[in-house]
């Protein structure tokens, strides 16, 4: 049985990492990009990022002023048993956002749409978002937060199957040059990419895209793995550095996840998870341990089945050795 009480101190543990901690994937995804960035500029802000991060490390302070919106992201072994169950889960969470807000400090950034009221703690009418996903044959339940921007840096356009290849590159040229020059994405950004699926699944694939996957990490399937090579590279042709400077530092990764789709269109939202790449894990065990960790180890191979059933050595179709 997973305690109620070790759900709300690892959610405070992950908030305070995600906001402070800079995941070691990207950072060292950026310290890759200093040696090739070619602009003067978008080199020292580079530079000064990583000094950024190493001093809010030391003095345990937000590294970034806007501390994003928390959300969070459960993978449920299908064996785990949580105390209380999941309205429990999801009071914990509540509790321990607007527990980090007050005590990290994190921006009070939720506001109601309309009358923009502010209850000073990140929490109120749905929100923080909790997303779930399962896990057969594990009695662990896995917690992420992330910390995203919530204003700009995601775009959605239907595309059709005869627009192929080069529409899906000539919408992400769009969205980069788009955001880029109106400094709408702090870049060098993770850009995660939904492909197919209804509207709302392929702005769901996206999100989690940017957000859920590592720097380096490729998608199974050889095809879907290609494009995003393609993209990464294509990415960094804008003339566009860090933080809008000239440069080539735009994508510091490119992640695709992909949805069976209407035969008739080709849906695609494109999503950047800006220079403060903030998220944090922790698995909870029935024993009461907790492990914690910056890969989310969200796409799974049975999140991603593409078969009627599973029985735990299905095989992702077309995928990549």
């Amino acid at each position: 049985m997973i305690k109620s009480e070790t759900i709300e101190m690892a959610a405070n543990e992950i908030m305070a990492r995600a906001a402070i901690d800079i995941p070691e994937d990207y950072k060292s995804g950026i310290k890759g990009m200093i040696d090739m960035e070619k602009g003067d500029l978008s080199a020292f802000v580079l530079e000064a990022m990583l000094e950024n991060w190493e001093v809010a490390t030391e003095d345990r302070r937000p590294m970034c002023g806007d501390t994003g919106v928390p959300r969070y992201y459960i993978k449920t072994g299908n064996e785990a048993q949580i105390e209380g169950g999941f309205i429990e889960l999801e009071h914990r969470l509540r509790r321990a956002t607007a527990q980090a807000t007050h005590d990290i400090p994190l921006r009070p950034n939720r506001v109601h749409p309309l009358t923009r009221q502010d209850n000073n703690n990140n929490v109120g009418m749905n929100a923080p978002e909790i997303e779930y996903s399962f896990e057969p044959d594990t009695d662990w339940i896995d917690i992420t937060t992330v910390h995203k921007g919530g204003l700009f840096g995601t775009d959605y356009r239907m595309l059709f199957p005869g627009d192929g290849i080069d529409g899906i590159k000539r919408f992400f040229l769009d969205v980069l040059l788009a955001f880029g020059k109106r400094g709408l994405a702090c870049q060098p950004a993770i850009v995660g990419i939904g492909l197919g699926g209804s509207k709302d699944t392929c702005m769901m694939l996206g999100k989690q895209a940017a957000c859920l996957r590592t720097v380096g990490s490729r998608h199974p399937q050889a095809e879907v793995a290609k494009l995003e090579d393609e993209l990464k590279e294509l990415g960094n042709t804008t003339g566009l550095g860090a933080m809008g400077f000239n440069g080539n530092s735009t994508v510091v990764g490119c992640n695709i996840e992909v949805g069976y789709t209407h035969t008739g269109g080709m849906p695609m939202s494109v999503h950047c998870f800006c220079l403060s790449s903030r998220r944090a894990t922790a698995r909870l065990y029935s024993d009461g341990s907790v492990d914690y960790r910056t890969d989310p180890e969200w796409f799974t191979p049975y999140m991603r089945r593409n078969t009627v059933g599973w029985d735990g050595n299905a095989a992702l179709a077309g995928a990549a050795e």
